[in-house]
């Protein structure tokens, strides 16, 4: 098992969710809200007022546990979706050990 980790700009989570929704090979996901740092965000032409002033960017980050097989079809499903990540998005795939329910 592996889990995909997705940080993305929070306007971005309805739609995100959606296409996540209508993939076969994902069964459930978790949204958190985090906050963004970060040098390259000071240059993001989308970026808001608000976030300019406050010095932080809404980000939600987004836990998939999948099949080792099904990242790589997941993340290209992701890279073709018109979701509004494209260029926005930063990912990680770790290994999950252990995966089950209470």
């Amino acid at each position: 098992m592996k889990k995909l980790t997705l940080i993305v700009h929070a306007d971005v989570e309805q739609a995100l969710a959606d296409v996540l929704r209508g993939m076969d090979q994902v069964t459930g996901f978790t949204f958190t809200r985090v906050e963004g740092h970060g040098a390259q965000d000071i240059e993001d032409p989308r970026l808001s007022a608000r976030d300019l002033v406050v010095g932080y960017t809404p980000h939600v980050r987004v836990d998939i546990v999948l099949e080792n097989q099904d990242v790589d079809s997941v993340l290209a499903a992701l890279e073709r979706s018109h979701c509004g990540m494209t260029g926005r998005c930063h990912y990680w795939v770790t290994n999950v050990e252990r995966h089950g329910r209470l």
